[in-house]
């Protein structure tokens, strides 16, 4: 007896959702909406907690034998600030190994 034949044939398992069936896409796995920000204040839910709706459903719609809470956006806020690159922003001293993206500390 293999594990596809006890899952799909001899009554499954307690230890799965699906029982050898294919599981459903994650909802936020779609490309439609992300947890995550892009850049638009509107859909950042992660930055600033716009459109907490959408994204609360979606995280409700998954399927994966666990309870799945909506985490809370970042408390981090910016206001629209742009923190600058590393790489532009070296450690006093610091240098740039040349046609690297490698920083050397102290020169």
């Amino acid at each position: 007896m293999g594990l596809l034949t006890k899952l799909t044939q001899q009554g499954g398992s307690t230890l799965s959702i699906n029982d050898g069936a294919t599981p459903t896409t994650n909802p936020l796995a779609n490309g439609l909406a992300s947890i995550h920000s892009n850049g638009t204040p509107d859909n950042s839910y992660s930055l600033n907690g716009s459109n907490s709706n959408t994204i609360g459903n979606l995280v409700a719609q998954y399927q994966d034998g666990i309870t799945n809470p909506l985490k809370l956006p970042s408390t981090l806020d910016l206001n629209g600030f742009t923190p600058p690159k590393y790489l532009n922003n070296l450690p006093e001293g610091g240098t740039l190994v040349s046609d690297t993206n490698i920083a050397t500390p102290f020169g």
